[in-house]
């Protein structure tokens, strides 16, 4: 993972860049630090080139979710949502799915 990331902050007022400015760059760092360890619970990562990748989504994530916010209040909700559909989804992902016996063929399962 990339240590050195340094988060883009948004300067323009009319884009609500005022609440952006002031976001330290350290909070963003742990947003996206969350994030990479929401994914490695969901996609399992060992080698290197895979965490990076992880690092690479966290941050795409978080630097999408930080545009398109209008205040920090949205940022932090939309961020939580986000958060909680990745768990969500994963919980209902075919693979953590229990196994159904055909019904229709009692024979067979």
């Amino acid at each position: 993972m990339d240590g050195n990331w340094q988060p883009v902050q948004g300067s323009n007022p009319s884009e609500g860049g005022g609440w952006r400015s002031q976001l330290a760059p350290e909070a963003r760092s742990r947003i996206v630090n969350k994030i990479v360890v929401t994914l490695k619970k969901h996609l399992p990562a060992s080698e290197p080139q895979g965490l990076d990748e992880l690092q690479r989504i966290a941050v795409l994530i978080e630097e999408k979710i930080f545009s398109i916010a209008t205040n920090q209040s949205d940022y932090l909700r939309k961020l939580s949502l986000k958060m909680l559909s990745m768990e969500t989804n994963t919980q209902q992902a075919p693979g953590n799915a229990q196994v159904i016996p055909n019904q229709n063929n009692p024979g067979q399962v």
